[in-house]
Parts: structure tokens; C-alpha cells; sequence
């Protein structure tokens, strides 16, 4: 509501909005500054945001697009669950799947913002620890057939009142994980929200509460009709689309269908997924809010990338998720692997609007296949497990006009993961890497490639270690999707080598015991193509080739270049011929 002594100007709107930017930003350096477990400090598994005394999300900044749009469903539920029963210098710790949280890895730090004695705003955080109890290390399980097999599920909870730590509470959480690095991480999550608290209170002190409530107003407005604008140039209709899990950690050999259909009508847009396959016995379903994170991020990748992140945007966007079913699941259903069906929610997102936008949507990306190992140190006893995020991420898939990027990571991140360093990798870990590069032909051809996907060698030397994998995309059918001609990317693989010589390659979820010394052999395949292969510019072909990472053979198979096989250069002529018989 415009305030009469406040006036508005569009130039204002946009100033105040990057000023939130910049705040949650601040946020986000900090945490990644004092972090400390690989998941968050190199991962970068987090994201901030600030939202106003009601919970309505102003802005964020979302290292992990996944996280950003799950904090605001939790923080609605603190509000209502709490009342007015906060204070300054309070903090609310919250994860529970089934209060409006999306993962129970997934911790999320609020902290109320008091002006004069007043509720004005909150500063919120998440971030993914590296440990949440349950039944297996690393905050996966899947042989979890019930959430509780899973970890702690975190419903409202003070760990901080009125400034002071609540000690009884903050030393039950730490008895129930594993890793002391944990409770480093949650502190500095909360120095997070610190930071977040400190900077807008300098905002108010400048500006003052009536102008930060009107101009909240309005920049909330502003991208309501931004949105509203993007929404109105798709044709209206209704589009479907579908995709399919292909292993649920419990049932072999059943497929689990995600299904979509989108209904644009003027300035609005629906996405009703009924028909979507009923809840799993294992622990991939997906919590309302894992699935409704996965679709904002996945409609935004179809609008103006340039649209503020915040409440604004989400109002001319209605979600149905039926319940109860995989994308909306009920108590006591296992829930870890959920927020990875955002792969299946924007493959059939994508699928759906790619008639409708199809110089916005994506081929298919690689879908993550992780490792992750966990023991002990030899020389120190110290316990420790690591994601290996950079033996898991491969391509994402070409679009209209650009070509995939190679070794990005999963859809459900943004492709927002950084790589870990190698030698950081080792020096944190008991584990050696023998071999780490992008994999020759891995990446589906089309007029704009697919992302490369890479290979990796490294042996795990610690004790009494175990590996949880998570993840999909090992099955002929899984390949990540082509469109428009293009071709299919490919597949991810894992072998364990252990030290008596034997050989196991695991299922895409499982739990494997007896790994000392053992070699961990992985591929991470590459994204699917976009558009004719046959029109890619040659040039681009032959320097892929000349590089090393596309062979003469599929670049004669795919894209109808044709080498001399003694000299390896280009058979210009045959090329023609080759093309023009495919034309």
C-alpha cells in the first residue's frame, strides 16, 4: 500500500531491490566463509534470504535454486506456530519434511528482525549438512522405508532465546549427528542471518520503517506485472509432459511417472500434475515443498532471468501437486531422495513447454549419480564423509543458441555447485585421485551440443569406510533427452574395486560395506542435444575433435563431418555428401 509521504519512482524500486540483493549476497559470502564441511564451504548446497514480518520473500540469493524457494514455506509455518512468541535476538532452527520443510539435510537458521522493539522483518538461511543421524552417515539412506529411519526431524525449535543458547537443546542435536563439523556449520548459518539482521537495520536507520514497508509494497507489485508480462507472451493452451523415475531404491524394474499438464490463460499459468504415480515404499518422494521448489525453478528457466527473486513473482503461478503421491507425499514416507525428483518435475516442465517456448527450454540434463563415502582417518581416528562433487556432475543440456555446459552438476542446484578442488579434496579427506577429466563423447550432439560430462579414478583410504550412492541415470532409457533433432547425452556409471581384488558395481541406491582401500571408478554423463546435428557449424566439430573430446567417428556418425583417416583432415567433399544425404 502506497504510504502519502512516501513517494515511488520505478528507478527507487529498482535501487531498493538490489540494496535486498546485495544484503542477502553479504549473507551468502559469510556462510561460505566459515563453513566448513565440503557440502557447503565448496558445494555451495546453501542459500539466503530476507522476507518481511509476514514471511513474504523479498529477496534471496540461492547458490543451491532449490534451497532459495524452500525457505519461505518453513518460515510461513514458524510464523503461525510461534505467533507472537518471538523476540529479539531469537533463533529458530527448523527441517521437518512434513511442516513444510523440504529435506531433513536441509536445516533451516531464522532469525526474527526487530526494530524499536517491533517485528519488521526476518533473516533466513539453509544449507545442507554434511550429517542428520538416521541410520546411515551422510544424510542419505536408501534403505529408508519411513522417515524416522532418515534423521532428526527439526519441527520449530529456539535454539536461541532472546540472545542466549538454549544449551540443553543445542547439545541434544549434536548427540543425535554424527560429525562435530555440523554444529560448526549451523553457527556459522547463523552468523549468516546475523549479517542479514545488521545490514537491514542500517537500511531502516537511513530510510526508515514506513519507507521500507511502502517500497516492499511496491517492488513486490513491480515483479508481480513483470511476471504477469512474461506469462502473457505464451500462447494460451494447455501443454503436458512427463518423465519417469526409473528406480526408487525398493522396487526393480518399476517406473514412476511424473506428470504435467500447463494451462496458460492470459496473464496466469498452471501446473497440475495429477496423474502423477502414486507414493513409493522407499525414501524417493518427494515433501510438497522439495516439489514446488523444483517447479519455480524450473518455470524460471523458461521467463526473463533478470525477474527479482521474490514473493511478487509467485503470484500469477498456481502449482497442484495431488496428495497423496510422489510429488506430494504423506506421513511416514521416506523423503531423502526427494529433492532430486526435480530432474523428472523439469525434464516433464520442459517437455511440455517446449512447443509453446521452444527457444527457452533445455535439452535434458545429466541427472546426478553420488558417492558418498564415509570412515576414518588411519592417523587421527577423525571421522569424515564427502559428497565427491567432483566426480558426479556432468553436462546439462543445449538450448537454443548455446551449446550445454560440461561438468555443471544437476538441474536441481541451477548448476550452481562448484567443483571441489582436487588437493583440497585430499587434504580433507583420506582419498587419493588417480584420474579427473571431461569423457570423450559423452555429450549428446545437435546443433548445440549437450554439456560434457567427466570421468574420475580415486581410492579411499581410511577405515571402516562405506559409500551410500544416490542417484539415477544408469539405465538405457535414462539418457538425458535431445529435442529438436538432437540427440541423447549419456549415461553414469560406478565400480568399486575393492582391495581384495573383488569388482561390485552397486545399484543406483545402495549401501556398500568393506571399502578400505578400495578404487572408486565413476562416470558422469553428458547432456542431451538441441536441434540438427547435421547443421552445427563445422568448425566447432573439428575443434572438439582437434581437443580431444569427440572422436572421428561420432563426429562422422552424429554430425555428418567427414575426416581423412591418415591425415585427420577435414574430407570436405565427403562432409557435403554425408550432410546433404541427411538433409
Amino acid at each position: 500500500m502506497t504510504h502519502p509521504t512516501v513517494s515511488i519512482d520505478p528507478i527507487s524500486i529498482s535501487v531498493f531491490q538490489r540494496r535486498l540483493r546485495t544484503i542477502t549476497e553479504e549473507m551468502a559470502l559469510t556462510l561460505l566463509r566459515t563453513t566448513r564441511s565440503p557440502i557447503l564451504r565448496e558445494g555451495r548446497d546453501c542459500a539466503t534470504g530476507l522476507y518481511d514480518r509476514d514471511g513474504r520473500m523479498l529477496e534471496q540469493t540461492e547458490y543451491t535454486a532449490l534451497l532459495g524457494f524452500a525457505l519461505m514455506p518453513s518460515l510461513k509455518f514458524i510464523i503461525g506456530y510461534f505467533g507472537d512468541d518471538v523476540s529479539e535476538g531469537d533463533v529458530i532452527l527448523h527441517n521437518d519434511v512434513y511442516s513444510e520443510g523440504n529435506q531433513l539435510a536441509d536445516i533451516g537458521v531464522y532469525k526474527p528482525i526487530f526494530r524499536d522493539g517491533v517485528l519488521v522483518a526476518w533473516a533466513a538461511a539453509k544449507g545442507h549438512q554434511a550429517d542428520i543421524g538416521g541410520s546411515a552417515p551422510g544424510a542419505y539412506n536408501p534403505r529408508a522405508l519411513e522417515v524416522w529411519h532418515e534423521g532428526l526431524r527439526i519441527t520449530p525449535l529456539k535454539i536461541v532465546e532472546r540472545g542466549v543458547m538454549r544449551r540443553d537443546l543445542w547439545d541434544f542435536l549434536m548427540a543425535n549427528v554424527r560429525l562435530p563439523i555440523v554444529g560448526e556449520d549451523l553457527k556459522a548459518t547463523m552468523g549468516a542471518c546475523t549479517v542479514g539482521e545488521r545490514r537491514l537495520l542500517e537500511l531502516l536507520e537511513t530510510k526508515g520503517l514506513i519507507w521500507f514497508d511502502t517500497y516492499k509494497e511496491a517492488l513486490l507489485d513491480a515483479t508481480e506485472r513483470r511476471a504477469r508480462a512474461e506469462i502473457a507472451k505464451i500462447a494460451d493452451g494447455v501443454y503436458s509432459g512427463e518423465a519417469w523415475l526409473f528406480d526408487d531404491a525398493v522396487t526393480v524394474g518399476e517406473r514412476h511417472r511424473i506428470s504435467v499438464n500447463v494451462t496458460v490463460a492470459d496473464d496466469e499459468i498452471t501446473f497440475d500434475f495429477t496423474g502423477s504415480a502414486a507414493e513409493t515404499a522407499g525414501y524417493a518422494n518427494s515433501a510438497l515443498h522439495a516439489s514446488t521448489s523444483g517447479l519455480i525453478l524450473s518455470f524460471l528457466m523458461l521467463i526473463d532471468p533478470d525477474i527479482p527473486h521474490n514473493e511478487g513473482l509467485l503470484r500469477p503461478v498456481h502449482m497442484v501437486f495431488p496428495k497423496p503421491s510422489i510429488v506430494n507425499c504423506t506421513l511416514p514416507h521416506a523423503t531423502s531422495y526427494g529433492n532430486h525428483l526435480t530432474h523428472q518435475i523439469a525434464n516433464a516442465v520442459h517437455r511440455a513447454m517446449a512447443a509453446a517456448l521452444p527457444r527457452k527450454v533445455t535439452a535434458g540434463w545429466d541427472p546426478a549419480l553420488i558417492v558418498i563415502p564415509s570412515g576414518y582417518r588411519k592417523e587421527t581416528g577423525r571421522r569424515y564423509v564427502d559428497f565427491c562433487l567432483f566426480s558426479c556432475k556432468g553436462g546439462s543440456g543445449g538450448t537454443w543458441g548455446a551449446d550445454g555446459y560440461d561438468h555443471i552438476g544437476t538441474i536441481m542446484t541451477g548448476g550452481a555447485l562448484a567443483a571441489q578442488d582436487p588437493e583440497v579434496h585430499e587434504v580433507q579427506n583420506p582419498h587419493l585421485i588417480e584420474h579427473f577429466e571431461y569423457l570423450p563423447d559423452s555429450a549428446g550432439a545437435g546443433e548445440w551440443r549437450g554439456g560434457y560430462g567427466v570421468s574420475a579414478r580415486f581410492r579411499m583410504d581410511g577405515e571402516k569406510v562405506i559409500a551410500v550412492t544416490i542417484g539415477q541415470g544408469t539405465e538405457h532409457g535414462e539418457e538425458p533427452q535431445g529435442l529438436f533433432g538432437g540427440k541423447p547425452g549419456s549415461l553414469n556409471s560406478v565400480v568399486y574395486r575393492k582391495a581384495d581384488g573383488s569388482v561390485v558395481q552397486p545399484r543406483p541406491h545402495n549401501i556398500e560395506y568393506g571399502l578400505d582401500g578400495a578404487t572408486v571408478e565413476q562416470i558422469a554423463g553428458g547432456g542431451g542435444g538441441y536441434g540438427d546435428p547435421h547443421v552445427r557449424d563445422v568448425a566447432l566439430v573439428l575443434a572438439e575433435v582437434r581437443d580431444g573430446l569427440l572422436s572421428a567417428a561420432k563426429a562422422e556418425r552424429d554430425y555428418g563431418v567427414v575426416l581423412d583417416p591418415s591425415s585427420g583432415a577435414l574430407d570436405v567433399q565427403a562432409t557435403a555428401r554425408r550432410r546433404a544425404a541427411t538433409a
